[in-house]
């Protein structure tokens, strides 16, 4: 996938339609002008806003934020929070960061099926960028790579290479308990031999 460099896309979580407790995911584009884009998709359709500079500096003012990271921090708060919800309309829909009148809340409209399908494809491989970078960061920060706690079950298991201990083969007789003792028989009786008095 080709990344352009004036945008950059983080998803930040998954939202609820209070109505219907539909999922969507949610997502923000950071462009290099200090705006950003805002967006939520179910897979199928997508919704997206725009947040110029002028309207991010607003939202600075009315929320004491300091910067785009601190306003991003913010939404991702609320999602993770479950205070963030949205509530679709015709062809838009409203996005809450909170039940109260005061909270942060704004309009997004729906896009065209051909742009929603771009957005979602480019979010697909975004998404799987970033699992690939989380895989291979978390990999390299491992302090001791073992290959015992690495084995994923699809690959031989590797021997003990210990000293090796010779087992001897138990042959019939021997004792379980006591082994290299002959097990002894039961008494079966006295016997008398009669044979040497006649």
């Amino acid at each position: 996938m080709e990344q352009n460099n004036s945008e950059s896309k983080s998803v930040l979580c998954t939202l609820l339609d209070k109505n219907d407790q539909s999922k969507y995911v949610f997502f923000t584009q950071k462009r290099s002008a200090g705006d950003i884009n805002i967006g939520f998709t179910n897979g199928e359709d997508v919704w997206k806003t725009h947040l110029s500079e002028e309207i991010m500096s607003q939202l600075f003012k009315t929320f004491s934020l300091k910067s785009t990271e601190d306003y991003t921090f913010k939404l991702k708060s609320a999602c993770k929070a479950g205070r963030a919800f949205v509530k679709l309309q015709e062809d838009s829909a409203v996005l809450h960061l909170g039940a109260e009148p005061t909270d942060l809340s704004m309009s997004l409209s729906k896009l065209t099926d051909s742009e929603g399908r771009t957005e979602v494809k480019e979010l697909l491989f975004k998404m799987a960028d970033s699992l690939q970078q989380l895989e291979s960061s978390s990999s390299s920060f491992s302090p001791v790579k073992s290959p015992q706690k690495r084995n994923t079950g699809f690959e031989p298991r590797k021997q003990h290479k210990g000293p090796v201990v010779a087992v001897r083969k138990r042959l019939p007789g021997d004792s379980l308990i006591n082994p290299g003792t002959k097990r002894k028989k039961p008494a079966t009786g006295v016997a008398f031999d009669d044979e040497d008095d006649e």
